[in-house]
């Protein structure tokens, strides 16, 4: 397996200290990152559109084997709601692949929680999503979580996003032999803490399911300083 653990972020001042040497400028922030951990989450480019120029600048400062996952616009999934959006997809792929090349993880497609199942929605997001991807949909309604769902999305090899969020099912998906897990903080979003017996049972529910080949862990718990120490214990439970 090659297990990919990291932060929905890393840009945080209060990991300072806890994180971050005190004596750190915040230019070097990121290479610190890259020691510590291999992926990164980028989140920023849901409420702005990725160029190529910020791309290329995230490749150029990341060492060889760093993945980055990129979580697509809010313009795709929030506002046009995948409709009339060619273009948008076209401009997005385009951007992601040529600014960060093989540094490239998984591309994440977040819906909002107002979207439920419905098979013509579920069609109609499939026919925009580019295969020869890692694709990733994370839903936000409880409607999502259903076999047929995550059989049809193996069906056209996206994966269904696993997420340990308050108002959500836990349930930890795997319908491919790659699986993305998005940790939220639960019971307070984005603040609360991961135990030591969660993040072991997590890893021992993982390394039991021996067809999987890529594992990517994002902790999204990054509103406090439990983020960043929940991705450094998990790595040292994972020994990698």
């Amino acid at each position: 397996m090659d297990i990919r653990i990291g932060c929905s972020g890393f840009y945080n001042a209060h990991w300072k200290k806890i994180f971050y040497p005190e004596e750190m400028p915040r230019k070097d922030w990121l290479s610190f990152y890259c020691e510590k951990l291999n992926t990164l989450e980028l989140n920023n480019t849901f409420y702005k559109f990725p160029t190529l120029k910020t791309m290329s600048s995230w490749y150029q400062r990341s060492p060889a084997d760093f993945l980055f996952s990129v979580k697509a616009p809010k313009l795709i999934t929030h506002l046009s709601r995948f409709n009339d959006c060619e273009q948008l997809m076209e401009d997005f792929y385009s951007v992601c692949t040529e600014g960060l090349n093989e540094k490239l993880g998984c591309l994440l497609f977040q819906l909002p929680p107002s979207i439920a199942y419905d098979e013509e929605k579920l069609q109609n997001i499939i026919r925009y999503i580019r295969p020869g991807f890692k694709n990733v949909i994370e839903f936000r309604h409880t409607s999502w979580w259903n076999e047929k769902v995550y059989n049809t999305l193996a069906g056209h090899d996206i994966i269904f996003c696993s997420v340990n969020h308050p108002k959500l099912p836990n349930t930890l998906v795997i319908n491919s032999d790659k699986v993305y897990i998005r940790l939220h903080g639960n019971p307070e979003m984005f603040y609360s803490n991961y135990s030591t017996e969660f993040l072991n049972k997590l890893s021992q529910f993982i390394l039991t399911k021996k067809n999987l080949k890529e594992i990517f862990i994002y902790f999204n718990n990054t509103a406090s300083t439990s983020g960043v120490l929940n991705a450094l214990e998990l790595r040292e439970i994972f020994n990698i």
